[in-house]
């Protein structure tokens, strides 16, 4: 197989649209070694660059951040190498980093597609992908090769022996998606075939990071722009979807950005057949607008941008600069059709499509025998998606944690921290009506759930005020076994009013909470009963009443009667 030197001031120009596809963020990991006597092979993977040990030795040596073996191989050296997932291969960083005069001078590249596992050399028949090369002291060597078949499996060979600081396989990830395609799924993930093809800014970190697997260890393995000092400055990364596809939510993840966070992000997407798509287009979309970010924590918001629209890239921007760990993009494949479940599919349904309607995105407008129903995703509760409906009520794991602008005290003799005025109380009743504040108790039962689907029947609202429902822990007075062992999840829906006086279908958001978040509905703010799942929960009510409530604040639409038909999709 031929191949191409490339120099080093080209690896941006060949190797930004590929993927480091042995890279231990994806999971790349070493399977066997012939030797790593003076430095374990291990090192190869590692994402950051080799570090200059001089002056520091072990029992067997000097240190090196590399693979060494010993001297005087009489034939060569091996290293076997699982790709973190299997792909196409069209080049190699095979570094000698201070290795100055124990490098390797020589190498090759063998590889297999195996669905054992591989863990010597006679294990696989292997195919050579880049013949035998010289090799340097200190420093990086670049090599191109025609792209390959799927691998799944590398070996580097060295001639005869010596050391090598970090050797990186770069190519296309083999696509994997859901069989069904109407499951929805991480579009944007390295895994699914996402790539990241524009960073306007990478200073700190990478913007390849924001799709690799899991939450990362540190600020290191996210992506983080250097400090702006221009006014309305924004920086942004783009993302090409592994498919094209209709998108419904996005994951923001701030892990470990505590004081170095966004202060808001905001998402597009367009449909493109290049590769970089032009950043400032007229084609590009809102799907998600300007929202403020919370530090060091998962944030979950729903998409907009068009009944059933198809995209193929995504920009993220982020104002005016800072650091997020990964970027999780939620959809379903262009080819897809709504799974069959109860109420959204069967055999008397039919998909609606018509871009007209006044259902929004990320919404699945369908239509059964009962009529047109929209199915709405259920999504983790955080302070900032909810924040246009009203606020979150909770303590958080750290001070740097908790949004910004909460005031955070030592209290009780600094055994308990105080989290100041999360929501605060608000009534607009007529002067002098004699309204008062006090705290009930709401007992809930668990509402029925159908395959993780659940019909939404009501929506209220309360003209005068805010109310507050804060979870409650098991017990309940003496002898009172109902709640001995309560649920810990409640579901709070919310919308804002329409032009016609009634909810706002569009605007409709759904929300699962946890028995450490309470909650503070803003005045007027359409939104369904308290809600529990599989078990009972006791709520204290703080809410402001005239009297005993017998001057109602509380308006009731039932859906059915207004033409609306809302499912709630909480799997």
């Amino acid at each position: 197989m031929g191949y191409e030197s490339i120099p080093l001031e080209k690896f941006a120009e060949v190797f930004s649209s590929t993927t480091e596809l042995s890279s231990v963020a994806l999971g790349g990991k070493v399977v066997a070694v012939s030797d790593e006597f003076f430095a374990e092979a291990f090192h190869l993977l590692r994402v950051e660059p080799a570090p200059k040990l001089t002056g520091q030795f072990g029992p067997n040596g000097a240190l090196y951040s590399g693979w060494e073996t010993r001297r005087h191989n009489p034939s060569s050296d091996w290293c076997i190498i699982k790709l973190g997932t299997t792909g196409t291969l069209v080049g190699f960083d095979i570094d000698t980093s201070h290795f100055n005069g124990n490098e390797a001078p020589e190498v090759s590249v063998e590889a297999v597609l195996s669905s054992t596992e591989v863990g010597a050399p006679g294990d696989a028949e292997w195919t050579e992908i880049l013949p035998g090369v010289p090799l340097g002291p200190s420093s990086r060597h670049l090599f191109t090769i025609p792209e390959t078949s799927r691998f799944n499996y590398v070996k580097l060979n060295m001639y005869p022996d010596g050391g090598i600081a970090r050797f990186r396989t770069y190519g296309y990830v083999a696509p994997v998606h859901p069989a069904d395609p109407a499951e929805p799924f991480d579009v944007a993930h390295v895994f699914a075939g996402g790539r990241v093809v524009f960073m306007s800014d990478q200073h700190f970190g990478a913007g390849s990071n924001l799709i690799l697997p899991g939450r990362g260890k540190d600020m290191g393995d996210g992506w983080e722009t250097k400090r702006s000092r221009q006014k309305d400055h924004k920086d942004w990364v783009i993302i090409k979807l592994g498919t094209q596809a209709m998108l419904s939510t996005v994951e923001i993840d701030t892990n470990h950005f505590k004081g170095n966070f966004p202060e808001s992000i905001e998402l597009h997407a367009l449909q493109s057949a290049d590769d970089v798509p032009d950043s400032d287009s007229a084609q590009w979309t809102s799907i998600l607008p300007r929202t403020k970010l919370g530090p060091h924590r998962r944030h979950f918001f729903q998409l907009e941008g068009g009944q059933g629209v198809e995209y193929t890239h995504v920009r993220v921007t982020i104002h005016p600069d800072g650091g997020i760990k990964r970027v999780r993009i939620v959809g379903t494949r262009a080819d897809g059709v709504l799974s069959t479940a109860p109420g959204v599919l069967g055999s008397e349904s039919e998909v609606e499509t018509n871009p007209s309607s006044d259902v929004a995105p990320p919404f699945t407008k369908t239509t059964t025998a009962s009529g047109p129903t929209t199915t709405v995703p259920v999504l983790p509760l955080t302070a900032e998606a909810f924040a246009p409906f009203g606020q979150v009520i909770q303590a958080y794991g750290d001070h740097a944690s908790a949004p910004r602008g909460v005031k955070i005290t030592p209290a009780n003799m600094g055994t308990a921290s105080k989290f100041h005025k999360l929501a605060l109380l608000k009534s607009s009743y007529p002067p002098d009506s004699g309204d008062t504040t006090g705290l009930s108790v709401y007992r809930c039962k668990p509402s029925d759930v159908t395959n993780g689907y659940m019909d939404l029947k009501v929506l209220e609202r309360h003209p005068f005020t805010n109310q507050a429902f804060i979870p409650m822990g098991g017990g309940g007075f003496e002898g009172d076994e109902a709640l001995r062992d309560p649920g810990n999840a409640y579901l709070v829906v919310v919308a804002h009013n329409g032009s016609d006086d009634k909810p706002d279908v569009s605007t409709l958001r759904a929300f699962i909470a946890n028995a450490g978040q309470g909650i503070m509905y803003n005045t007027a703010v359409w939104h369904q009963p308290m809600t529990v799942l599989d078990k009972p929960m006791d709520f204290t009510c703080v809410e402001t009443q005239i009297g005993n409530g017998d001057i109602a604040d509380c308006e009731i639409v039932e859906l059915n009667e207004i033409g609306r038909a809302i499912r709630l999709k909480i799997q």
